[in-house]
């Protein structure tokens, strides 16, 4: 699985590009804030796959993001996308902590 850094993403928002953002965190963490655009489908949950594969088709571009580089969570969700078929999976390692340590815009 490739990964994607912040300037990449933020780019990759601003433009409107056509891909899927997922946060894999809890719905608490995600009610918080979360990245422009982005849906929540936990990492964890029992039906992460039939959320997952009912939010994007398999060659659709799919970008999938947790806290921070310490969280396994989106490795974890990125790594079980390509198992189900995902072709173009990107894991912004660093995590909605760099993305508002940068000041950027959430939601």
């Amino acid at each position: 699985m490739q990964t994607i850094d912040r300037d990449a993403l933020k780019e990759k928002i601003d433009g409107r590009e056509d891909m899927t953002l997922i946060e894999v965190l809890g719905p608490e963490s995600y009610a918080d804030y979360h990245l422009p655009g982005a849906i929540n489908i936990p990492a964890g949950a029992d039906n992460f796959d039939e959320r997952a594969q009912a939010a994007a088709r398999k060659d659709d571009q799919v970008i999938v993001y947790c806290k921070d580089e310490e969280c396994d969570a989106s490795p974890r969700a990125g790594r079980r996308l390509e198992e189900l078929g995902f072709t173009n999976v990107l894991d912004y390692e660093a995590g909605k902590e760099d993305w508002r340590a940068a000041g950027l815009p959430t939601e």
